[in-house]
């Protein structure tokens, strides 16, 4: 194991001295997959054929490809285009409007964070500071496609989002002893000084290295594919349409959307898809 770590460091620092000649911005393409409980939204009482229906409706919203334009500072991480299956609409649908996410942007020199969501007919730009996870550097390393990885953890509180709240609505309905979920969980990410620049997907940043996969609860981020100085392509601009708002200003926003539709569905009830046109 120690041999294979040497071997590890040793190919990392041939590369290096070539990353290091030039460098002008790269893109890198990442597959994430998101594992669904049906039991946590009344799958108990579903046949297994409604289950797999279910399931394949839900596939195109929990497996999604998404690219990465990066620089030394900044970055913008977003879901690539791709013809929607009949009937399955964009984003997640509430009765009378909808819920759907933009591009996530990060400039880590400025300490810049930027979101363009629509929510239920109306445009807000998301925009904070950072947020700053305190990773650990960890001693495993490994190989992820032709670059030296290694790892690193970070403890990150569990984020409530619509989903979540309409699930816990009808569970705490439904049955008054259910547990909440936990409210912290470990973040697991592996990152390459071969790319050195902290930026990574999603909203994760801040390692000696570009992250190549990260491991957060049921959701999986994975890089297949990375162009370092491509030709064309590298575009990277903040967003900027939409009512200003920061992450605790939005987040109390769509809990209240979200308490609005939980009551008019009966509180969770009817499930979810309502209202599609």
């Amino acid at each position: 194991m120690k041999i294979y770590s040497i071997l590890l460091v040793f190919a990392v620092l041939l590369a290096l001295p070539a990353q290091a000649q030039k460098f002008d911005g790269g893109i890198a393409t990442y597959q994430s997959k998101t594992s669904f409980d049906m039991n946590n939204f009344g799958g108990r009482e579903m046949s297994e054929q409604m289950k797999k229906q279910i399931a394949e409706r839900m596939k195109s919203r929990l497996e999604k490809t998404f690219t990465l334009s990066f620089s030394k500072d900044e970055s913008i991480y977003e879901e690539e285009e791709k013809l929607e299956a009949p009937g399955a609409g964009g984003g997640m649908r509430f009765m009378g409007g909808g819920f759907s996410q933009g591009g996530i942007y990060k400039n880590i020199a400025d300490d810049v964070y930027a979101r363009q969501n629509e929510l239920m007919g109306k445009t807000f730009l998301v925009k904070d500071t950072l947020a700053k996870l305190d990773w650990k550097l960890e001693k495993e390393s490994k190989m992820i496609g032709q670059y030296a990885a290694f790892k690193a953890t970070a403890v990150r509180k569990t984020e409530q989002n619509p989903w979540e709240a309409l699930r816990r609505n009808r569970n705490a309905q439904a049955d008054t002893t259910a547990t909440e979920a936990p409210k912290e969980m470990v973040i697991t990410a592996w990152y390459t000084p071969q790319i050195p620049v902290s930026q990574g997907p999603d909203e994760y940043w801040g390692l000696p290295g570009l992250i190549l996969e990260v491991n957060a609860g049921p959701t999986v981020i994975l890089c297949n594919k990375i162009v370092i100085n491509p030709q064309s392509g590298l575009e990277i601009e903040m967003p900027g349409k939409g009512d200003e708002v920061s992450r605790e200003e939005y987040e109390k926003i769509v809990a209240e959307k979200t308490k609005e539709m939980s009551e008019r569905m009966g509180g969770g009830r009817g499930g979810f898809g309502r209202g599609r046109g």
